[in-house]
């Protein structure tokens, strides 16, 4: 049965304390321009594909919460067609938590970039500002500069001179990348600086250790250059001495906050425990992660399940396993996850979780609909006889699509007398994407749709016309990317502007409710 509750039982809800997988269905754009704070992004575009690994466990409370447009009620009948037993919707969505006077926070990844904001207020880093930091380059000042963002990140834009080292690992592998100089941390903006700088604190590493004041933004914000489409440097790997040191530290750190240290046997009672929800992640980098791999844990950078723990993790107050070699860079994401309201625990790694292997998650029956070659779908579009509906991404679908497709998303698919009933064609990202869409459409009383085999890419070999929209979905429309401050990292400096604006404002946005979920450490 599938519940409705107004925003007031619903905020309630989120904040009893207990397990609860708060999912927002809704695409990135309107997402990002305002959301309750402790939501987890779930788009109804992709929601059976990523669902089940958000939400491991069917009988973990769903709350869902859309526009106000019905889309959280197809989401609901697809969760439970799925398994989920206990499933409430927000009634009248977002709209509806606004007018009850609940906060709708703009951006991404709120709840882990509120903690950076109170850690920052509570422990005071140490920074320097882009001017400052000019100066010692300029002047040959001896410091090591690190950017803790993950690789990809840093490929694209990095201050000159930085070299790639993310959270944890930098905390990891201190003792091969630092001297008796000073060290400047930066990131994109605010958050994984600041937590960098006390991250490395946290784990009892002395020295001078500056965050850059609003990192590369605030670099580019100070009139300077950044450099685009970097190679990723090699990380240092640390030798015996220095990884006994590391696991001194993490020894030290855990004892010190009473941090809680597993073994395999323990993780695989706890992951079939009823009634929890349990996550396993393997936080150490790819490389290692690729060269010794742990089949039952999920793969996640010891910085970045801090920074963006929704992309991993959709129940509130559930219970995360971090696998580490050292435990240093688990112990650092421990101690932040809890201050975010998680339970969290260490596990080092041995060869009993090497040898766990991963539990089944739930997976959505999808229905297949029918299927056309490419020829068979450029015949049938000869003459406008048929419609070709294409649910990649809006950005590729600008860069290059089939002359006369129409580009759309799962949530606002058109109905039968939208498209004078003609017979259908369907393309998206994925096969699984455009047999849902597919589904859907035969719901809606479509009387004939296919799925192209092949995709777009078949369209393209079998001689398909291609076209270039650069401003066709308009940016209105194209609510499948992130609208708030979008440009920041692009040279938008307006759009930077506002952004740490709203970063730094985050704290005065809590209501009382909302600032007793975090929990910092004793020692902030």
């Amino acid at each position: 049965m599938i519940r409705h509750l107004a925003p007031a039982e619903a905020k309630a809800a989120v904040h009893a304390g207990t397990e609860i997988a708060f999912l927002d269905v809704r695409e990135a754009g309107p997402f990002s321009m305002g959301h309750p704070l402790f939501v987890v992004p779930c788009p109804f575009s992709r929601l059976e594909l990523t669902v089940g690994t958000l939400v491991p466990r069917r009988a973990v409370p769903v709350l869902l919460i859309d526009g106000g447009d019905g889309v959280a009620e197809r989401a609901a009948e697809a969760m439970a067609a799925m398994g989920y037993a206990d499933i409430a919707i927000v009634t009248g969505g977002a709209p509806a938590w606004a007018a009850a006077g609940f906060t709708l926070y703009k951006g991404v990844n709120v709840p882990s970039k509120t903690l950076g904001e109170l850690a920052e207020h509570a422990m005071h880093p140490k920074t320097i500002d882009a001017t400052t930091l000019s100066a010692w380059k300029a002047e040959g000042r001896n410091f090591r500069f690190y950017d803790c963002r993950p690789p990809a990140e840093y490929a694209k834009m990095r201050v000159p001179g930085a070299l790639c080292l993310p959270n944890g690992e930098l905390a990891h592998r201190f003792d091969m990348a630092a001297d008796d100089g000073p060290v400047v941390i930066t990131c994109a903006g605010r958050t994984r600086g600041i937590i960098g700088v006390l991250g490395l604190a946290v784990a009892g590493i002395e020295g001078e250790v500056h965050a850059l004041e609003n990192g590369t933004q605030g670099w580019a914000l100070s009139g300077q250059t950044l450099e685009r489409g970097n190679p990723v440097n090699d990380f240092p790997i640390p030798d015996a001495d220095a990884l006994a040191r590391t696991r001194a530290r993490a020894d030290a750190l855990i004892a010190r906050e009473g941090l809680s240290v597993i073994d395999a046997a323990l993780a695989d009672r706890l992951r079939h425990e009823q009634g929890r929800t349990t996550f396993l992640f393997d936080v150490r980098s790819e490389a290692e992660a690729q060269a010794d791999p742990l089949p039952a844990f999920a793969h996640a950078l010891s910085g970045q399940i801090v920074q963006a723990t929704d992309q991993w993790v959709g129940v509130r107050h559930a219970r995360l396993i971090l696998a580490d070699d050292a435990g240093l860079r688990a112990a650092i994401a421990a101690y932040w996850l809890r201050a975010l309201g998680f339970e969290v625990h260490v596990l080092r790694i041995d060869d009993a979780a090497r040898a766990l292997t991963p539990l089944p998650v739930p997976a959505a029956a999808i229905q297949q609909s029918g299927s056309a070659t490419a020829a068979e779908a450029l015949a049938a579009l000869r003459g406008g006889a048929a419609v070709l509906l294409d649910l990649r991404g809006s950005g590729t679908y600008r860069n290059g699509h089939v002359s006369g497709a129409r580009w759309t998303v799962r949530a606002h698919l058109p109905g039968p007398e939208e498209v004078a009933a003609k017979p259908l064609l369907v393309i998206a990202g994925s096969a699984e994407q455009a047999a849902l869409a597919a589904a859907d459409l035969s719901r809606m009383g479509h009387a004939s749709v296919r799925v192209v085999a092949g995709g777009h890419a078949a369209l393209v070999e079998a001689g398909a016309r291609i076209v270039a929209t650069p401003n066709s979905p308009s940016d209105a429309e194209a609510v499948d990317f992130t609208w708030f401050a979008h440009g920041r990292h692009d040279g938008d400096l307006a759009a930077s502007r506002l952004y740490l604006t709203w970063e730094q404002g985050l704290i005065a946005q809590l209501d009382p409710e909302e600032r007793a979920e975090f929990a910092l450490p004793a020692t902030a």
